[in-house]
């Protein structure tokens, strides 16, 4: 070190405190970042490599930005998984003695970015912190940008049920950054799901953070000193640690600020519906399956807010439908409202249409980094709050009254603003300009100094010529010594005592008076003495509205709620859809139900609709069997996906629904290979068939989708029966179930377990020719109709052809398999086969089958022929 110069020495003093972070160290008007920072940012922003003399043999490799652009490149570094360090000049450099002083004022992480460059204003940035020990954990997720605070805690009897748990709960609130503490690594396949699922950024923190005393006085100090009980965490330790831990970890990287983090709300199972990661995936509630675009997902069609805030919550809606009947009825109270008051539903539209992100910018201004704009920002929002108030002020709905009590108009807000700050205010402070005149009366007579600096020389030198007498006396400035008088030789005897000489010139004097050094002072330090002056009302006007948080943020989740109701009412206007009842009953009836997805990408074709007539006894569970592309899955997601509709409080696409809570959704729809993690798509499957076995009760709603299709067919069809029986079950499961197959065998157990019906897709069919009517009937289908489902995928004649040969041969030769169908009937023991006496031709033939390289056809051949030469 002794041979850097002191510019590198500061340099490396500073990285050695943040050594997993890429330093942004600020030289003038520049970031600039050296060694391996520089590499790896170069790399990644494909920015040049340079480098800089600091007193080694060899240049230090050094990579810069310009500091007024700097977001978009840490933007794109911390959505690659980088944490930015910003090292800030703390001195005006020009007043510096020595070197500058330079500190860290902030660690960018992905879960901790407020800026709104980095920001998507349609869904929240968690940063989650989990705590975990022996078949427990804690957790909490915080999103710094709106101060928004969530606990929660699980136990589990084994580390497989916590882990799915951790696993659902982690993937509603979807973090970008999650701290754990070391023991968590422990828990198997959970960081890989972290970054390969979640595709978060993972910290492990170290040891000491996790002390008891510890986490406790920092989540006492974070709460201004309320004790655990009255934050409710007494009986919840674990949740501590990782709160306690949270806050470490935010008054590292934060610095200043963490005050926005004010309330922290209990998380409760037992208040929301347990949609997986799976069921939100499959449902295609916020993104689609294939392509993750938001066009094509249940969020696309449902979501018309006009307020940030308001996408957000409604994304949240979505991902948490609501248990309770009371509380659902109230949000359908007030969207019922808005459909039949159309006056009512456009004002309130139009009124909400200008109001910018309340939530954001407030946090923007408690920690210190809004600017003119975004205070403008807030008082142009704050100003529609009157107006909408007043709007709601004849509803009748409970939530609409309840909502407009909870807003406040903020009028003192934007007073303060309105008297503040100008209309078009500067981006920085250091442009001078962002106080409105007549704000401040000191700032007023220093603009008139800076501005009127050449009307004060002017009054002076009048003023000089009338005392002195010198008709030709005139005042200049030059850069030597500032302002000056000026008097020719032929006047040097009229010249007062008071002025001082300060240069000699061919033809006269110059000379300077103490009155005219003051006033130079003054107007060349105007500027300066403006812009502080500026910079000190700012900070006390943004002070000011911090100190009313609480009345913005009660302000700003009225604005939210009312926005997704409005969203709600449009949506169900436009489209046509119905109130739903919500009840107890278990009963599940949809009249002619519509796939709102679907129904809204179709251009000319009509929605051919469905009924839906299932309750806990006996239409509990639909076997649909049909050829593929005829509607099934379609059916069935659209039948999910009302449910989800009505629990949110939202109408529904159908004539009639009465709905009775479903306490969570579980699909088994699809897969596709995990080779990274070994595992088939069998294997996929059958580990969810296993979890929504092991979770689902009476009161849910469970989707499987061809189950059993990864592996041989009588092994396939095996496992669809038996856990179609078990999910049938009233003493193991008992659940509402859809269950679409090509299995066509199991329609026999229409007639062997009560509670189950059959439904098939409709077909019309005309020689080769067939037509999917899309809608649902009674009974099993008669055929797959595979080939002609061939056929209009665009599969070669030639292939349509021979496979009608193949067919034809199969099914003439076909009884076994008939009478092997007909054998499915309810075991509940297994069958043991004996053969006492056997020609020696069959024992022949069997030993030399081998029976591992057979397809099932090939097998159901083998039994058939076998069968024959024993008769």
């Amino acid at each position: 070190m002794a041979d850097f110069s002191p510019m590198m020495k500061q340099y490396f003093e500073t990285k050695e405190k943040y050594p997993n972070t890429i330093l942004f160290f600020r030289l003038g008007d520049f970031y600039e970042m050296f060694y391996n920072d520089a590499k790896t940012v170069s790399r990644e922003l494909e920015l040049t490599l340079t480098g800089k003399e600091c007193g080694q043999e060899e240049r230090a490799p050094m990579c810069g930005v310009p500091f007024h652009s700097a977001e978009t490149y840490i933007a794109k570094l911390v959505a690659k998984g980088y944490k930015v360090a910003i090292c800030e000049q703390m001195e005006d450099p020009k007043l510096a003695k020595g070197l500058v002083k330079r500190d860290v004022i902030r660690v960018i992480t992905p879960g901790t970015v407020l800026e709104n460059s980095m920001l998507d204003e349609s869904k929240n940035n968690y940063i989650c912190s989990l705590y975990y020990e022996e078949n427990a954990a804690g957790l909490c997720f915080a999103d710094i940008s709106t101060g928004e605070l969530y606990v929660d805690e699980c136990h589990a009897p084994d580390l497989d049920v916590l882990t799915h748990t951790l696993q659902n709960k982690l993937s509603r609130y979807m973090p970008s950054e999650i701290l754990l503490n070391p023991q968590a690594t422990d828990l198997s396949g959970l960081e890989d799901f972290l970054r390969d699922k979640l595709s978060a950024a993972v910290e492990c923190l170290d040891f000491e953070v996790y002390t008891e005393a510890r986490a406790q006085q920092a989540v006492s100090h974070q709460f201004k000193g309320r004790s655990m009980e009255e934050l409710s965490l007494s009986e919840r330790p674990l949740t501590v640690l990782a709160l306690g831990a949270l806050f470490d970890y935010l008054s590292r990287t934060q610095i200043t600020g963490l005050e926005r983090m004010s309330e922290l709300e209990l998380a409760s199972d037992s208040a929301v519906m347990g949609l997986d990661l799976n069921a939100r995936r499959n449902l295609e509630l916020t993104e689609t399956l294939r392509n993750k675009e938001r066009k094509g997902s249940l969020l696309w069609v449902l979501d018309r807010t006009k307020t940030a805030m308001g996408k957000r919550l409604i994304k949240a809606w979505l991902e948490q439908p609501l248990l309770s009947p009371a509380k659902i009825t109230l949000r359908l109270n007030a969207v019922e409202e808005l459909t039949q008051n159309r006056p009512l539903l456009d004002e309130l539209t139009e009124r909400l249409t200008g109001i910018y992100d309340l939530e954001r910018i407030m946090t923007r201004i408690v920690y210190g980094s809004a600017n003119g704009r975004e205070l403008r920002s807030l008082s142009t929002a704050v100003s529609r709050i009157p107006g909408i108030k007043q709007l709601l002020e004849s509803c009748d709905a409970t939530l609409l009254r309840n909502l407009n009590a909870q807003m406040d108009g903020l009028e003192d807000i934007c007073r303060l603003v309105e008297a503040a700050i100008v209309d078009d205010p500067p981006f920085t402070i250091r442009e001078g300009g962002i106080i409105r005149q007549g704000y401040n009366p000191e700032l007023d007579e220093v603009r008139h100094d800076m501005n009127g600096g050449k009307d004060l020389i002017a009054a002076v030198e009048s003023r000089e010529r009338e005392r002195t007498g010198i008709p030709k006396l005139k005042t200049g400035y030059n850069r030597v010594f500032g302002y000056y008088i000026e008097v020719s030789n032929s006047y040097k005897d009229q010249v007062p005592d008071d002025y001082i000489r300060k240069q000699t010139l061919t033809n006269g004097e110059r000379y300077i008076t103490p009155e005219l050094k003051e006033l130079e002072n003054r107007i060349l330090g105007a500027h300066d003495r403006s812009i502080a002056i500026e910079s000190r009302l700012f900070e006390d006007v943004r002070t000011q509205i911090a100190a009313q948080l609480s009345r913005v943020q009660e302000t700003a989740k009225a604005v939210a709620v009312l926005d997704v109701l409005q969203s709600f009412a449009a949506v169900s206007v436009k489209n046509d859809y119905t109130r739903p009842v919500l009840n107890l009953s278990g009963k599940l009836y949809l009249k002619d139900s519509r796939h709102p997805v679907v129904e809204a990408l179709l251009q000319d074709t009509p929605f051919v609709p469905n009924d839906v007539d299932m309750d806990m006894n006996d239409n509990r569970v639909a076997i649909i069997t049909g050829p593929n592309m005829a509607g099934k899955s379609t059916f069935m997601r659209q039948t999910a996906i009302i449910t989800i509709m009505a629990q949110i409080g939202c109408f529904v696409p159908a004539t009639v629904a009465e709905i009775g809570i479903v306490d969570n959704v579980f699909t088994r729809v699809g897969a596709s290979d995990d080779l990274s993690a070994g595992q088939s798509t069998f294997m996929i499957e059958m580990s969810e068939v296993a979890d929504i076995l092991k979770n689902a009760t009476s009161n849910s709603l469970v989707i499987f989708d061809e189950i059993g299709r990864g592996t041989s067919t009588f092994d396939g069809m095996s496992i669809a029966r038996a856990v179609l029986e078990y999910v049938h079950d009233k003493k193991l499961v008992g659940a509402k179930t859809l269950f679409a197959t090509h299995y066509h065998e199991l329609t026999e157990l229409e007639n062997l377990l009560p509670g189950v019906k059959n439904f098939n897709i409709a077909v019309k069919k005309r020689g080769d020719d067939i037509t999917f009517l899309r809608r649902i009937v009674r009974g099993g289908a008669d055929d797959s109709f595979g080939i002609e489902v061939a056929k209009l995928a665009g599969v070669p004649e030639k292939v349509i052809r021979r496979a009608k040969q193949v067919l034809a041969e199969l099914e003439a030769a076909d009884p076994a398999a008939s009478e092997y169908r007909a054998s499915l009937h309810v075991l509940e023991e297994p069958v043991q086969l004996t053969m006492n006496s056997v020609d020696s031709e069959v024992l022949q033939k069997l030993r030399s089958v081998d029976v591992n390289t057979l397809t099932p056809i090939e097998c159901m051949n083998v039994l058939f022929e076998l069968r024959n030469m024993l008769k």
